[in-house]
């Protein structure tokens, strides 16, 4: 099972990216005003959850985590937040680092992650 449907219960959108093109917020808007980068769904939507949902799709497509279930990922405004459990240091560098390399992603908090 992936990161998408194991954390958000979904599959993975035909288009999805990890680092969409910022969309306007509405077609007619005068203004040209974009969805903020951190609320950005998969395909260049508004979604509450866009930065978290765009994590979990960067880990999908890295094949070092497929075997990884026990993290988790949420966001708090454009802080990533992982939870959970890794065997090891290296393996939580590198998801971090993954998490980084997302599109408004400021900071990852890793915290709360157990490592052994």
């Amino acid at each position: 099972m992936g990161w998408l449907q194991r954390l958000f219960g979904m599959e993975k959108p035909e288009n999805a990216q990890v680092n969409p093109e910022p969309t306007l917020v509405a077609e007619n808007s005068a203004e040209g005003e974009t969805i903020p980068i951190e609320r950005m769904g998969l395909n260049g939507e508004y979604d509450q959850s866009g930065l978290a949902k765009r994590v979990a799709l960067a880990f999908d497509e890295d094949r070092r985590f497929d075997s990884i279930n026990t993290i988790y990922v949420a966001q708090l405004g454009t802080k990533v937040v992982l939870r959970g459990k890794v065997p090891d240091a290296d393996t939580l560098s590198q998801l971090a680092e993954v998490a980084a390399g997302v599109s408004g992603a400021t900071e990852v908090a890793t915290n709360e992650v157990t490592v052994g």
